[in-house]
């Protein structure tokens, strides 16, 4: 009898996990089991859809569970919610929705993928109809189903991470009034403050308002109630950040981790025997500061996914970690990070330098060259590179891959401005900025 392999989650670490797993053993009976009605599909691209930039959801769908179910020999099963794993017995207990039913399936192998789930926190009113998380495709059909029903004409996004302001973007382009409200003193506080401020110019100069050292105090139809007054809203869009979706895996045993994700180890096995995990239900690995993290990324999904599926089917694969890699576009602005910003430096024991430099995106003399600022951190006596955050248009935010590469490979700064850079006067000045940061840096190291 072939042994079988569960997936919990239908996204990406578990179907990638999945679609390899068949690839390596075709003898492998794979069953997937999703809650939802998607598979394999891109969550970050939820606001283009909003914004019309993308026509519609299905858009958004790489695999779906048909093609999954015909290409890959995958049971993929929808609507089906696992609620419960016993490790000793080797079963799951499922929930079939559609058929209002519990049932349960034996495994010899289990990948769990069950993702994040949206922060939502004991607000009053926060479960009302207008109030909507935005974490899989069934909360975006459901937001975009309100919205238009309701003709939104006036949105609070509650906050300013980069799901939260992507949205707000999202609602302007949709031709609402849009006002973030965040209760930290500046938006996207993974960006050092003086470059977030950058980022909250770009979004007013775009009409969105921005309320920060706000805290909310609850939702009142019509209105956000906070601690300054109330911000009028016919529809609210929770950006408040996720969590690991670790509930289930933790009431089976599961060891947990950094900020309770599950606990794997470089080949993505958890504590249990021939039990798995990936994606944003499971930690990683911060090659910077040498530390379990918790990093809700789709690329870092995909590829703990791979390695996962490589080890379930019997190879051998290790995933070595992440620096922190993430960028987007808000309004006019790219912003992106890597590595560590000052705060997480000093938190991880790092003494460092800083420079921040005001460059173009072109040859200064060209039509059409735009700002950027670049801020890089180095640490102190040795010149290593630990961190860098760029805020500027047009291409801006791919700049970071240099860096992230340079501290992937423990380069100084020094290093990184003998690097044999492209140039041409339409795509680069002849000093890439973040050579004039790395340039600049060597002066303090």
């Amino acid at each position: 009898m072939a042994e079988r392999l569960i997936v919990i989650g239908g996204d990406g670490a578990g179907m990638s996990a999945a679609s390899i797993a068949r690839r390596r053993r075709p003898d492998l009976e794979i069953v997937a089991l999703e809650r939802g009605n998607y598979t394999s599909y891109s969550a970050c691209g939820i606001p283009y859809v909003v914004g019309g930039e993308v026509g519609s959801l299905d858009e958004l769908v790489a695999r779906t569970p048909q093609q999954f179910r015909a290409e890959h020999r995958i049971d993929v099963r929808m609507g089906h919610e696992v609620v419960g794993i016993d490790l000793d017995a080797r079963r799951v207990t499922v929930r079939d929705h559609g058929h209002n039913r519990e049932l349960t399936l034996g495994f010899d192998l289990l990948h769990i993928a069950t993702g994040s789930r949206p922060i939502r926190p004991n607000l009053p009113g926060i479960d009302a109809d207008f109030v909507h998380g935005v974490q899989t495709l069934d909360d975006a059909a459901h937001l975009l189903e309100h919205a238009k029903t309701s003709n939104s004409s006036k949105v609070a996004v509650v906050g300013g991470g980069y799901i939260g302001l992507e949205m707000a973007e999202a609602f302007v382009r949709w031709g609402a009034e849009v006002t973030v409200v965040d209760a930290a003193p500046h938006v996207m506080r993974t960006f050092d403050d003086d470059m977030a401020v950058r980022v909250e110019d770009a979004m007013r100069r775009h009409g969105i308002t921005v309320r920060t050292g706000v805290a909310v105090q609850g939702f009142e139809p019509g209105r956000v109630v906070t601690a300054d007054g109330p911000v009028e809203a016919d529809l609210v869009i929770l950006g408040i950040g996720v969590a690991p979706n670790s509930a289930l895996a933790a009431e089976s045993g599961l060891e947990l981790g950094a900020r309770d994700a599950i606990r794997v180890d470089r080949r993505q096995a958890t504590s249990a025997e021939g039990v798995w995990a990936a994606g944003d239900c499971a930690e990683t690995f911060h090659r910077v500061t040498q530390r379990s993290v918790h990093i809700a990324l789709g690329t870092v999904a995909n590829k703990t996914g791979r390695v996962a599926g490589i080890n379930l089917a019997g190879g051998y694969a290790t995933f070595e970690g992440v620096v922190g890699t993430a960028a987007t576009r808000i309004c006019s602005a790219e912003l992106a990070r890597t590595g560590l910003t000052e705060r997480e430096a000093a938190e991880a024991g790092f003494k460092v330098v800083t420079a921040t430099i005001e460059a173009t995106t072109r040859a200064g003399y060209l039509p059409g060259a735009r700002p950027l600022t670049v801020k890089m951190l180095a640490e102190s006596g040795t010149g290593r590179v630990l961190g860098c955050q760029i805020v500027g248009e047009e291409g801006a935010a791919k700049r970071i891959d240099v860096v992230a590469t340079a501290i992937t490979a423990r380069m100084t700064a020094a290093d990184v401005l003998d690097l044999d850079l492209s140039y041409a006067p339409p795509v680069s000045p002849l000093w890439d900025p973040v050579q004039v940061a790395a340039r600049q840096l060597l002066s303090l190291v």
